[in-house]
């Protein structure tokens, strides 16, 4: 390839770079892409916005340590309280399919009672239970899920994990005495 030609190409490819940008930029500005939570996304964009989600949180949590004592009962009693108190209006509970959240919010959050919602990779427990932490402690943008680090410390973040790894197996009944908060402690959440 002569440099005539390899200047002729890399211009191309530069006024080819450039129009795309303007063409990204002027469609960002248009306000044409449809962005109520009721107007679903065309395939490709979910396919994005998930595949930028997935692959950001596995690599963020990848190099988190999960507690030895995860499985431990107190774990779970003082997690389940705390889930029953700030997730179930999004993330259900056990004997509960929808609420006024699920209902409304796009993308749907996922019924954590239901072993469904797992991805494959999060199948095995340590990588499931570094995901769930990160996403509990640091939440997902302009997804509706808060980020719960900033009013709690690590302990009860793992807690909560603990709480979720049991969640699919509870029945309504389960749950329900598994999430009752004492009345000391009524005011400490």
């Amino acid at each position: 390839m002569t440099p005539f030609k390899f200047l002729s190409c890399f211009k191309c490819l530069a006024v080819a770079a450039g129009v795309a940008a303007v063409t990204g930029v002027g469609f960002l500005y248009s306000g044409l892409y449809p962005m109520g939570a009721d107007d679903h996304h065309n395939d490709l964009t979910y396919w994005a916005l998930e595949t930028l989600r997935e692959r950001s949180i596995a690599r963020a949590s990848n190099d988190i340590e999960v507690p030895a004592d995860l499985n431990s009962s107190e774990r779970l009693l003082a997690g389940g309280a705390d889930y029953n108190d700030m997730c179930t209006g999004c993330h259900l509970k056990p004997g509960k399919t929808q609420s006024d959240f699920t209902l409304g919010l796009y993308p749907a959050p996922p019924n954590l009672t239901q072993a469904a919602h797992l991805h494959d990779d999060a199948k095995d427990a340590e990588p499931q239970a570094r995901r769930r932490f990160w996403i509990i402690k640091h939440g997902i943008k302009a997804s509706g899920m808060p980020a719960w680090g900033p009013g709690h410390d690590d302990e009860r973040i793992w807690n909560m994990v603990a709480f979720l790894q049991r969640l699919p197996e509870l029945s309504p009944q389960q749950y329900q005495i598994l999430t009752a908060r004492d009345a000391d402690d009524a005011g400490h959440h």
